[in-house]
């Protein structure tokens, strides 16, 4: 990965005989510990046969002889289609061979290595919740869909641009929360009331800001020199975003200086101690009502 420069944009690749997601969900992790860096992302699913494989590796020896090195995280669980998988010439991190290994050495006894045990899915309702969260969510990504949207844990608001989808996705797949996200446009940011749509589910919604300077550069990637990414229309959403979220009391988390998994864990904290308090208040009626 030294012979990348900062600037290259390093091809990254996610394989597995399954979905994906745990691929997908262990290789990101070790991304985002280089924030420095940009990716590009691709998900190769259902590698299910020695053939499948070796047109990945015909795929992954072309882009191998590019030039920006990928990397490549696998989680294919059976044995003939990481062997194949592994004849290609870019660098490959096995998730499974390394992990699975261990755990056998340990258990005294060898795994049944079948692709569908690796996702998951020995707790199947688990896994169907998980998969919903994420679809509910896909649906309700920057103000897409509007239907059903009292069954949200959580409603992100924000203006574009400040990590609202992948701090969604993320407690979706990692916690099964059902997530809509909402965009704050300048209609919405005139006056401090809440957008219709969401004010009866004030008690899940939650503030996104960042700073000037980053959401700025952030909207300059994608329109370049547009008023949308002006310093001061920059300034003005976040201004006034920030008004319209003290306005109505929102718990506001500030995106520019930390990861998903720690804005994650922010809303995951509020959410556990709203909760506290609202089983508190409903024991101390209880306990009011059973008084002589």
């Amino acid at each position: 990965m030294d012979a990348n420069s900062e600037q290259d944009v390093v091809p990254v690749f996610f394989l597995s005989d399954s979905t994906g997601i745990s691929a997908e969900t262990m290789g990101n992790a070790l991304l985002l510990q280089f924030p420095d860096l940009q990716f590009e992302r691709t998900l190769i699913p259902f590698i299910h046969t020695v053939e499948d494989a070796a047109r990945v590796v015909e795929m992954l020896d072309e882009v191998a002889d590019g030039p920006v090195v990928p990397l490549v995280f696998t989680t294919a669980a059976s044995d003939e289609v990481r062997a194949a998988l592994a004849r290609t010439r870019a660098p490959i991190i096995d998730f499974f061979e390394m992990h699975m290994n261990r755990v056998e050495a340990i258990l005294g006894r060898r795994g049944r290595r079948e692709a569908a045990r690796l996702h998951g899915v020995g707790d199947i309702k688990r896994y169907n919740a998980r998969m919903a969260a994420v679809e509910f969510t896909i649906e309700h990504d920057d103000g897409q869909s509007l239907r059903a949207l009292e069954k949200a844990d959580v409603i992100l608001l924000a203006p574009s641009r400040c990590g609202k989808t992948p701090t969604s996705m993320y407690l979706a797949l990692q916690h099964g929360l059902f997530v809509a996200n909402y965009p704050l446009v300048d209609e919405d940011l005139d006056d401090d009331d809440l957008p219709e749509v969401v004010r009866p589910y004030l008690d899940r919604c939650f503030g996104l800001v960042t700073t000037v300077d980053r959401l700025s550069r952030v909207r300059n990637e994608r329109r370049p020199g547009s008023r949308y990414a002006s310093p001061d229309q920059c300034r003005w959403e976040l201004r006034r975003a920030d008004a319209l979220f003290r306005a109505h009391r929102l718990p506001v988390i500030d995106s520019s200086a930390k990861s998903v998994e720690e804005i994650s864990a922010l809303i995951l904290q509020t959410l556990k101690a709203s909760a506290r308090k609202q089983a508190r208040r409903q024991q101390d009626a209880s306990t009011e009502g059973k008084r002589p």
